[in-house]
């Protein structure tokens, strides 16, 4: 362990820890964008500066590591003055669409323009316009408001190792691209969306369904699979707008392109919405009391004539492993047949 002081106050940390680490586990507020508790450190957007005692210069936080006896100072006029100053700098280059951003109440760089009070920029210059729009079906990726904080390239290697973006060219013209700048092809997980801290990446199923106004948030689990990822469902006017999910979960927040962008079904008219039962080739809808009896009857009759072998089942891929346990459970001692499997998949 390393013992360290920030702002006067003495923190103990593991070796290997950050200063931004070792003061945000002390309670200490430290601003940055581009720092992110799954990924490696980046130290690209020079907002989590510091100054620790017998260096020359502030430092970044997010890429200093801690060392015994280190004293650290993470806010003082020169620091303050700083952060406003790259703040400034990154708005420069930065459309100022609030009023029509789906991140806007969810965004960390409108929330630190609010936060050092920046009604006005003292930079100006050339702005990137990128006329270009990706085709891809899923994620809405608007380059102008992209702050270079590397987030989505990261994630994207690092945890999801797919490599899909990376930083193209060089100096202003440096942006986030594909290969050969085509649309993005990938396996559209949204991990890129989930990390990003503007506008720059969003869902495009998402666009002028709400924000926060109006909008409730309700924790439930995906259906897609039997893993049980733990989802935050965004439920405006009884619909589903949106699906995120927190850091704080089993799953840590990552989700696959079904369980962050496929949730259309559940207000879809062809759902179905009772039970149906066929008679005479026709499907005819019936109460659940009426379908599990008749399931009950049909069952006990194949037993009673043919023997339990005569029946088999098939559970599926989108039911939990509690559910899948009690089915085969049903299957092996209540219907009395090993005449069970699963497809293993959707």
């Amino acid at each position: 362990m390393v013992t360290l002081k920030i702002n006067g106050t003495e923190a103990v940390v593991a070796e290997g820890a950050t200063v931004l680490e070792a003061a945000r586990n002390a309670g200490i507020y430290i601003p940055s964008l581009c720092q992110h508790p799954k990924l490696t450190p980046f130290g690209g957007c020079r907002l989590c500066l510091v100054e620790i005692k017998g260096l020359p210069r502030p430092v970044t936080s997010c890429t200093t590591p801690v060392s015994e006896g280190m004293e650290v100072v993470t806010t003082s006029p020169t620091i303050e003055r700083l952060r406003k100053t790259v703040l400034e700098l990154i708005l420069s280059d930065h459309p100022n669409d609030c009023m029509v951003c789906e991140q806007a109440g969810t965004c960390t760089l409108q929330e630190l323009a609010y936060e050092y009070g920046i009604r006005e920029n003292r930079f100006e210059g050339e702005r990137r316009i990128y006329a270009k729009k990706d085709g891809n079906p899923f994620i809405e990726r608007e380059l102008e408001k992209c702050i270079m904080c590397g987030r989505c390239v990261k994630i994207c290697d690092e945890v999801q190792g797919v490599e899909a973006i990376e930083f193209g060219y060089r100096g202003f013209d440096t942006k986030i691209c594909t290969s050969f700048e085509d649309d993005l092809d990938c396996e559209f997980c949204g991990q890129c969306v989930s990390v990003c801290p503007t506008g720059a990446l969003t869902g495009k199923l998402w666009s002028k369904q709400g924000r926060k106004m109006g909008v409730k948030e309700v924790d439930s689990t995906c259906p897609y699979c039997g893993t049980g990822c733990t989802i935050t469902y965004h439920v405006k006017n009884n619909e589903i707008i949106r699906v995120t999910s927190n850091d704080d979960t089993p799953n840590e927040g990552l989700l696959c392109v079904k369980g962050r962008f496929a949730y259309k079904y559940v207000s879809s008219p062809d759902r179905l919405r009772t039970p149906l039962i066929k008679r005479d080739g026709l499907f005819f809808e019936a109460g659940w009391e009426e379908a599990l009896g008749l399931i009950a009857e049909r069952l006990q009759g194949i037993k009673a004539e043919h023997g339990p072998d005569a029946i088999a089942a098939l559970s599926s891929a989108r039911c939990t492993n509690e559910e899948n346990y009690a089915f085969q459970k049903f299957i092996r001692a209540a219907v009395g047949t090993n005449n069970v499997d699963h497809c293993a998949r959707l």
